[in-house]
């Protein structure tokens, strides 16, 4: 049976073994629990056999006492016999010899291994001298009882000795069975000194030092972990992505400093494009009057000179209208828009433009796309300035490209704006997306209008990156949350 039990236990131990990596918490575990398990069998199994043991030996034991009792009352009889003369004493003996001849044949195995075969024979020799000593003394033909008396001394003190070794192996045995708590004691403290190691090394220093180093990132340090000890698959596994977190982080952080400045400027702004937005309608108004008045009756020279009034008015109030776009903070309508209507409806703001300048455009639209959630207005100024970016920056007789597609991020539509241009140095890209930061000539660009796609973008959940490499042209990619499994209404963005 206990045989049956650690073969079951070793099988399951190894089938473990082959699903949990040894190198793994699980693992760990698995191989202490599983070291424990086999030395709690092991121990029952020597507790069952030591059990069965003393079980059998108490048996014997009681043996060896009818032995020794069979002979005593032999040799009362016996000395019946010499004390009264009776003969019938001497048969009764005799039935005393018979059970004790019997005992000692069914004890000779154990008695052989008690006290050796040489002691064994000896005693049954003894016996036999006896028996034959009686019988004569019975018959008359004896003279000598003091032989009958000397052996049945011997043989009562050779059954004695028996009884005696006897209860020393039980003794032995008793103690054997008594010393084995203290083993399962020992071996308990010994399987939780590699738990307690484990617990310590494997789980509580790496993770003392994963918070030391989350405290350090909430204060703006974003070096990764260096840990040497114990490294468990668990904890390796988080070490690394905690890693990953550190070195994402460190990347976006020039996003996050980018959307804090944007908010700064937004506020800041917002109160000078309201001051301004006024004086320079005024401006306009007053202008496009008196050049209505003196149309005719004035010089060329002066006309000049109000339609220039009029354009650099004009150009201020697009420049505050930009302002404003970009420190607004009401939130717009949203609704579900279909991809193919977005890049329609913002097309159709500059087709002209690909004509003047003999441009051609094309769309890649991966079919059957789900709708995303925003305002088209404010898309449609999104797209028309990346256009009108890719306009000016590719040379006569170029393509610009609008793809449409999955993003490679889950859950997020990718529209892409391709130009041809000679592209955006690398040590610039990261300002271009800042306000009034701006790479035309002077008078050409104000620096809002990426400025202000970003902050649109934002506002919709999603993200504006460039990608260009000098020479190969410049790659705007707009990434715009879908509403494939929710309602408009159910976004955070998209409530009205």
């Amino acid at each position: 049976m206990a045989t049956d039990m650690g073969a079951l236990a070793r099988q399951a131990v190894r089938a473990g073994w082959r699903l949990v990596n040894p190198g793994s918490i699980k693992g760990k575990i698995l191989t202490v629990f599983s070291a424990a398990f086999l030395s709690i069998m092991a121990l029952s199994a020597l507790n069952l056999w030591n059990i069965g043991t003393l079980k059998e030996r108490l048996l014997l034991s009681e043996r060896y006492d009818d032995l020794l009792n069979d002979i005593l009352e032999a040799r009362r009889f016996e000395k019946n016999f010499f004390i009264y003369g009776d003969r019938q004493s001497l048969q009764e003996s005799k039935e005393y010899l018979d059970r004790i001849d019997a005992l000692a044949a069914g004890l000779s195995p154990d008695l052989t291994r008690l006290v050796g075969r040489e002691s064994f024979t000896a005693f049954v020799g003894k016996l036999a001298d006896y028996r034959a000593t009686m019988e004569r003394l019975g018959a008359g033909n004896g003279n000598s009882p003091d032989r009958l008396r000397s052996l049945g001394k011997q043989l009562t003190g050779e059954a004695d000795r028996f009884r005696e070794i006897k209860r020393a192996r039980i003794h032995a045995a008793i103690l054997r069975i008594s010393a084995l708590p203290f083993a399962f004691l020992l071996i308990f403290l010994a399987l939780m000194l590699p738990v307690v190691l484990l617990i310590s090394r494997g789980l509580l220093r790496p993770l003392n030092v994963i918070t030391g180093t989350t405290r350090a990132v909430g204060r703006g340090d974003f070096s990764p972990i260096h840990y040497d000890g114990v490294r468990l698959e668990e904890i390796s596994g988080l070490i690394e992505a905690f890693n990953r977190m550190a070195r994402e982080l460190e990347i976006h952080q020039e996003d996050l400093i980018q959307a804090r400045k944007i908010a700064a400027i937004g506020t800041f702004t917002a109160g000078i494009a309201h001051e301004l937005n006024n004086p320079i309608n005024n401006i306009v108004l007053t202008a496009d009057s008196l050049k209505e008045e003196l149309e005719g009756t004035t010089e060329a020279e002066n006309m000049e000179m109000l339609a220039d009034i009029l354009t650099q008015a004009e150009r201020a109030a697009g420049i505050v209208k930009n302002l404003l776009d970009f420190s607004r903070t009401e939130k717009p309508v949203f609704s579900e828009l279909a991809p193919e209507r977005i890049v329609a409806s913002s097309v159709d703001l500059v087709k002209n433009q690909f004509k003047t300048v003999g441009m051609q455009f094309e769309t890649s639209i991966v079919p059957g796309l789900p709708p995303i959630c925003g305002n088209l207005a404010n898309l449609q100024q999104v797209f028309t300035n990346l256009l009108l970016n890719a306009i000016q920056a590719s040379p006569q007789g170029e393509t610009i490209l609008l793809r449409v597609e999955h993003a490679d991020r889950p859950g997020f539509l990718s529209f892409a704006v391709q130009d041809h241009g000679k592209g955006i140095p690398e040590e610039i890209q990261h300002k271009i997306f800042e306000p009034f930061f701006t790479t035309k000539e002077v008078g050409k660009g104000t620096g809002l209008g990426l400025a202000v796609s970003y902050s649109i973008v934002k506002r919709h959940g999603g993200t504006l990156a460039v990608h260009s490499e000098p020479g190969c042209g410049a790659t705007f990619t707009v990434l715009l949350p879908h509403v494939a499994r929710n309602s408009c209404n159910d976004l955070p963005w998209g409530s009205v």
